[in-house]
This record gives structure tokens, C-alpha cells and sequence, in this order.
């Protein structure tokens, strides 16, 4: 892992400035606003969600509207955030085994992620107050090589593989068949038996990978978009996936390549969609805590920290060494020393933040962890152990 001391994460002050307690989240919300004015003007033509399940941090949510086109939801509780902040934006539904509350919730755009899905949206029941729009979830037989996470492209539980479609398309069919296509040249529609319906086919939805680079991603939209121009539909949600490297903090995605890519793909009338997630917030966030001890067990050296994996789970969970710089008590940054692994209050072995860190640490001395702005609080296991949540500020 490269050195803290000089890894190329962009620090103006020590974040142990912060005011109250340690451990403490740090979201730099005029970093973000820029990051997404930047992708929003790369992608011109394209619309732009957000998937709130990477951070559903109200603040951030404030910060990305303005450049967002709606949001992307995956669960009626983040619905229900969601709306009680942006009651007017778009917002789309999707994600596997949906309740019938779920089903049934007022949503710009519902995935459809099976046949039996539709069949209990068409069934008779309480009746809606808007029609359903819905996207069909397609699984494609693609390659994905190099993905950090395969969502499709082979056997996965998310969404349909092309005999799944065309039974959904079944489900939509009036009597009597038909071409593909609605009155209003999006898909057909269907309606339940007790008439309250329609449940109206927009497009198809294909989030078939995560950790792809601009040139690989745009391989896999020429694919789903030949699909779905088979199917004769024309709104196609494209998903997120996009690369994010916790190994290169100053990478990023081309998201210029992506959208100059995408433009050339798009044919007249036809409505491409994306919802990236991580790609978004990860750098907008660090997580800042402080060293308890420092000791030697059989020859390594570890310090603890307070906090852990219950406050960022990311390392665990992706199984890497999350990128970090170091401060001294005294405030100045850390300085070269003896491979040390830094980890957590948990009583499990796999509460590990970073492994065999070449850096000097002291009890008193302050860590930050970077890249700490999606899939890391949320989806911690917060109650292990009952310690203190960390704080949160906002800069």
C-alpha cells in the first residue's frame, strides 16, 4: 500500500480540527457539488439519478439534486426518505424481492425484476393512484470480465434473462398479441383483471456490472441497447457500475469518454438513463478517528483505533486496505515507520482497516480514511458492541 505520507489524497489541514469527538465523519459538500457539475456536463443528452443506496445522507441528497434528473431507490424505506426531501423529483424503484407495497408505491419508473413480479402487479387489488411505468430488468448473457461486482452476464437472482422478457412481455400482451410496442410507442400495456391498471412497458433496465472502466462500460450499453432495440422499446436505464479505484484515490472514472460514448450510441428518440452511486459521493467523505494503542504481538505491530468496521465496514467488506494519511498528536503529519495494520474496537479479527501500513503511530495520533462518502456508515453494522456513533460533520 503506498505510504500515507505521501498518498496522493488531496489534504489541506488536518481533519482533527474538527470540532467534538472522535471518530467522526467528514463530508466535503463543496467537493461534491463540483464532482457532479462535472459529470452532469459530461453527459449531455443523458439523464442522470442518483442511487441513493450508496449514501442516503440527507445532506448529500441537497447537495447532488440540483444536478440530478431523480433518484434511484431500492427499497420503500429509502422511498420514503427520499420523498420526504424531494417530494417533486422523479424517483425510480427498483432492486429484487419488492413488497406489494413496493410494488403498488407512486414512482416515476418501477424495475420489473421478474415475471412473477408483473404477474403480482397486474393482480387484482388496491388500486394505484397513477398507471405503472415500468422498466423490464434484463440479465444479459455478456461477458463482464474485470467487474468488482457481476450483477448479470450469467446466473444471478437480479433481473430477467431473455425467456423471463419475453414471459413478461406475454403478461403485457393484449388479446390477440402484440408488436412489441404500445399506443404511445413505448411497450405494450397491460391491465389487471379488476381494470386498475394500466401497468405501461417504458424501456428495460441493465445494471449488469460494477468496477468497469469508460471503455468496457460502453461496451456493455451497445449490447443492452441492441436488445432493447430488438424488443422495439426505446428508454433504456443503463445502471451504475462505474470504476472507482480505492488503490488510485486521485483516479477517476472519464466521464467524458463515457458521455461522448453514450451520445454516439443514442439514436434519435431514444431515451438513455444512468444512476451511478459510489462514483458519485465516495470522495466526498472521510472517516476520522484517533489511536488508542499501539502494541506487538508476536512480532506485528498494530494500533488500535477507536471505531472500526462497525463504522466502515468498506474495508471488510471489499476486502481492501482503505487509503488513509496520518496526523500526530501534535497535529503534523505522520512520518514514515514499522509496517503497522490499524483496526478496530470489535472483538473479531476482521475488524481491520488497512493492513501492514508503513507508517509511525502513536496513541494520541489522529487517522483519516478516505474515500469514505458511499457504502460505508450505511451499511455498517452499527449496533456491534453498543460503542458511540461517530459524528458527523459537513464542510
Amino acid at each position: 500500500m503506498t505510504s500515507p505520507e505521501v498518498l496522493p489524497v488531496p489534504l489541506s489541514a488536518p481533519l482533527s480540527a474538527v470540532p467534538g469527538d472522535l471518530p467522526a465523519y467528514v463530508y466535503d459538500l463543496a467537493a461534491l457539488d463540483a464532482h457532479a457539475a462535472a459529470v452532469r456536463a459530461a453527459l449531455d443528452g443523458v439523464e442522470l439519478y442518483y442511487a441513493v443506496k450508496a449514501n442516503p445522507d440527507a445532506e448529500l441528497l441537497r447537495v447532488l439534486a440540483p444536478h440530478v434528473d431523480g433518484f434511484e431507490v431500492a427499497s420503500g424505506g429509502e422511498l420514503a426518505h427520499v420523498r420526504a426531501l424531494f417530494p417533486d423529483t422523479p424517483v425510480a424503484l427498483g432492486g429484487p424481492g419488492k413488497t406489494d407495497a413496493e410494488l403498488l408505491a407512486d414512482v416515476t419508473r418501477l424495475h420489473v425484476e421478474s415475471p412473477s413480479e408483473l404477474r403480482r402487479l397486474l393482480a387484482p387489488g388496491p388500486s394505484r393512484r397513477r398507471p405503472a411505468d415500468v422498466l423490464l430488468r434484463v440479465n444479459l448473457d455478456v461477458p463482464v470480465e474485470g467487474a468488482s461486482l457481476a450483477m448479470g452476464g450469467g446466473a444471478t437472482p437480479f433481473g430477467m434473462d431473455p425467456d423471463g422478457v419475453a414471459e413478461c412481455l406475454d403478461l403485457l400482451s393484449p388479446p390477440g398479441g402484440h408488436d412489441g410496442r404500445g399506443p404511445d410507442g413505448h411497450g405494450p400495456d397491460g391491465h389487471g383483471p379488476d381494470g386498475h391498471g394500466p401497468v405501461r412497458l417504458r424501456g428495460i433496465h441493465a445494471h449488469l456490472a460494477s468496477g468497469l472502466d469508460a471503455a468496457r462500460m460502453l461496451e456493455l450499453a451497445a449490447a443492452v441497447l441492441d436488445y432493447a432495440r430488438g424488443l422495439g422499446v426505446t428508454e433504456v436505464n443503463l445502471g451504475g457500475g462505474m470504476a472507482v479505484s480505492y488503490t488510485d484515490p486521485v483516479a477517476r472514472f472519464d466521464w467524458k469518454t463515457y458521455g461522448e460514448g453514450l451520445a454516439a450510441l443514442r439514436r434519435p428518440g431514444e431515451v438513455l438513463r444512468i444512476e451511478p452511486g459510489r462514483a458519485l459521493t465516495v470522495y466526498c467523505g472521510r472517516y476520522v478517528t484517533r489511536v488508542i494503542d499501539v502494541k506487538r504481538v508476536h512480532g506485528e505491530l498494530f494500533a488500535v483505533v477507536a471505531g472500526g468496521t462497525h463504522h466502515i465496514r468498506t474495508p471488510a467488506t471489499k476486502g481492501h486496505d482503505q487509503p488513509l494519511a496520518a496526523w500526530t498528536s501534535a497535529g503534523g503529519p505522520g512520518g514514515h515507520g514499522e509496517p503497522v495494520t490499524i483496526v478496530g474496537q470489535l472483538c473479531t479479527p476482521k475488524d481491520v482497516l488497512a493492513r501492514r501500513v508503513p507508517v509511525r503511530l502513536e496513541a494520541g495520533d489522529v487517522v483519516e480514511f478516505a474515500m469514505a462518502g458511499a457504502y460505508a456508515w450505511n451499511i455498517s453494522h452499527h449496533d456491534f458492541l453498543m460503542h458511540p456513533e461517530p459524528a458527523f460533520h459537513y464542510r
